[in-house]
């Protein structure tokens, strides 16, 4: 199906993510690590990254800084992914994921990266302002870069005025996007740990999650909420009802990088305008794809065809 709305994605702490194995995890020996992936990173960023790798098209923007930015900057190109660099403030941060090839086990290091001022914020609001499309989608996802208030993904929003934001964060960010909702905000997307932190409860049942998630749309936070229950599947709120995709059964490499194909999945779908069902139930193939993938890589597109069909939608 043919994208019909423009796609645009923001990463203002996006990072040159390195995967590497060894043996063993032992404290205090030199631990020799196999050669090194590299792959760009960083919610939007990867989001951007499997939009294309499903066939879709969208435009990336990404801060970059100093010689990591510069690197960074090659592989997306690489990649062929379609994006403009924001001068970042300080040198683009790195991140380390490390698997235990005795156990499987990974272990995930992830640097904070460099801090934003008022006046580089400012910046962003600008781009933002000149880039984002009316009736497009434009999708803020990934960690929020030091110095930044926990409102800033409502200031993001409204310098894409116009354009269905769909929001995929965690900490503050999202305790904030619960509290002070965001005027408009299409999707709100959250994991179950996330979700239980905000209802101060164990979400144990589909219908839990469902009634939860439901609630933050009665209540304005967003036109629609996913919750993703992990192995289980994912549950997509709307005001007027609640569906729940199956995961696939697949055999799990790697858990990084699963949600960032989600998103780019159901936001894709979205830009084709297909249904919320539909939209979910590429989502959540795209998901369960990604974690059949080695370390840092995402979903791919005969993957996500094939496992389509095991990702059944059904009310709740």
């Amino acid at each position: 199906m043919t994208q019909t709305h423009p796609i645009l994605t923001l990463t203002l702490n996006p990072a040159l993510d390195m995967a590497t194995s060894v043996a063993t995890m032992e404290p205090g020996h030199k631990l020799r690590c196999s050669e090194p992936l590299l792959d760009p990173g960083g919610g939007g960023l990867n989001v951007s990254r499997a939009v294309k790798a499903l066939g879709g098209d969208s435009l990336a923007l990404v801060a970059l800084g100093g010689l990591t930015g510069d690197r960074l900057a090659g592989l997306i190109r690489a990649e062929g992914v379609t994006f403009l660099s924001i001068l970042g403030p300080g040198e683009t941060r790195q991140s380390l994921t490390v698997t235990e090839d005795a156990t499987g086990k990974q272990f995930r290091f992830m640097l904070p990266g460099p801090l934003w001022t008022e006046t580089e914020r400012a910046r962003v609001f600008t781009l933002l302002r000149a880039t984002s499309r009316p009736g497009g989608l434009s999708v803020i996802s990934g960690s929020q870069p030091p110095g930044v208030p926990a409102d800033f993904p409502a200031q993001l929003a409204a310098s894409m005025l116009g354009s269905r934001v769909v929001l995929d964060t965690s900490g503050a960010a999202l305790v904030q996007a619960m509290k002070s909702p965001i005027p408009g905000l299409a999707v709100l997307r959250m994991d179950t740990e996330e979700a239980e932190g905000l209802a101060g409860r164990k979400l144990t049942t589909q219908k839990d999650t469902a009634d939860f998630a439901q609630s933050l749309v009665h209540r304005g936070v967003a036109e629609q909420v996913i919750m993703a229950r992990g192995a289980e599947g994912n549950i997509l709120a709307l005001a007027d009802r609640r569906v729940f995709a199956k995961a696939a059964k697949v055999k799990v490499k790697s858990t990084v990088g699963a949600g960032d194909s989600f998103v780019a999945a159901f936001v894709l779908a979205m830009a084709r305008d297909e249904t919320p069902e539909q939209a979910l139930a590429w989502g959540c193939a795209a998901a369960s794809a990604a974690v059949t993938t080695d370390a840092t890589q995402l979903c791919r597109l005969e993957d996500v065809k094939a496992l389509l069909p095991q990702c059944e939608v059904s009310a709740i």
